[in-house]
């Protein structure tokens, strides 16, 4: 059985396909510059022999990213599949799925509505996300859909873990809340760690790590999502490749008031300008290291 996943970015769409009756990997890429006013986007196939082919092409929703890459799967030549009736389910990662979705789900048309009502908690990723979703139900209208969600895994927090020290109206309202991000990574990672340490993972206490341009912590007790790094947004938390992390909250509207940024403007800033990039001007670490090496005095005390 084929089963296509997608990952529809803010501005990018990533794809695999896979064989699961062995679990193989038939063809995988990523589709970049969705949308560029400057350029052409850059589409990238890989295949499982090792075959790698790259196209530029204007692109300018997911949904003609989407196009782009069914094309690709059945062309006649390179393509991997003859049909698309032989992809039987396509799974979507959502960034979020609030407090309503505590696991996946197999989407339907009420889901969407729901979906949209949920923007508002992830304005930069979940436009794209329900993008993907709507692109593949048009382009296959009977192929099952299914949505997993980043958020999911958090939602047995306690309410000692998840709220915070604000106004309580500011929950019931307007949902402020941690809800916790990279869910699909720390179920996954807690449930290898059982399999290998040869436990009951409903018996387990552990601390599980998702590493890397963004990262967090999850603390996970009986198998169960007991406290996380991130919060409202995957802002909070550790130092990452271009997220500040934590830090004093009245920083915010003191850097509003000196540099006279806008909301939108400090945003911007502590997620895309800050963390190991802001600090040293890399947001690789291995090019910290090098920086390092080479006596920069920033990359120092990283």
């Amino acid at each position: 059985m084929l089963i296509l996943v997608l990952n529809s970015g803010s501005s990018s769409l990533k794809y695999k396909l896979y064989q699961m009756l062995n679990e193989e990997v038939l063809a995988y890429g990523l589709v970049e510059r969705i949308g560029s006013t400057n350029g052409k986007a850059v589409v990238t196939h890989r295949l499982k022999n090792g075959d790698k082919i790259t196209l530029e092409e204007r692109i300018t929703d997911h949904s003609e990213a989407l196009k782009a890459v069914i094309e690709f799967l059945t062309d006649s030549e390179r393509g991997i599949v003859q049909s698309l009736d032989q992809i039987k389910a396509v799974g979507h990662r959502v960034l979020h799925g609030g407090e309503i979705y505590s696991k996946a789900i197999l989407v339907k048309e009420s889901d969407i509505e729901v979906l949209e009502s949920l923007k508002e908690l992830g304005p930069l990723h979940m436009p794209a996300n329900i993008m993907g979703i709507k692109a593949c139900r048009q382009l296959m209208p009977d192929t099952p859909q299914v949505a997993v969600f980043d958020t999911a895994f958090h939602q047995t927090m306690p309410r000692s873990s998840f709220l915070y020290a604000l106004p309580y109206e500011y929950y019931e309202k307007y949902r402020v809340r941690r809800y916790g991000f990279h869910g699909t990574s720390h179920r996954y990672v807690s449930q290898r760690a059982a399999q290998i340490l040869g436990k009951n993972l409903s018996k387990l206490k552990m601390i599980t790590l998702h590493l890397g341009n963004g990262s967090s912590a999850a603390a996970i007790k009986d198998g169960k999502c007991f406290d996380t790094s991130m919060g409202f947004t995957p802002l909070e938390g550790f130092v990452m490749g271009t997220r500040c992390g934590d830090i004093d909250p009245a920083i915010v509207p003191f850097l509003q008031n000196v540099l006279n940024l806008s909301p939108n403007d400090v945003d911007t800033l502590m997620n895309k300008k800050s963390g190991f990039l802001g600090m040293t001007g890399y947001s690789d670490m291995r090019d910290i290291q090098k920086a390092r090496r080479d006596g920069d005095e920033r990359a120092k005390d990283v």
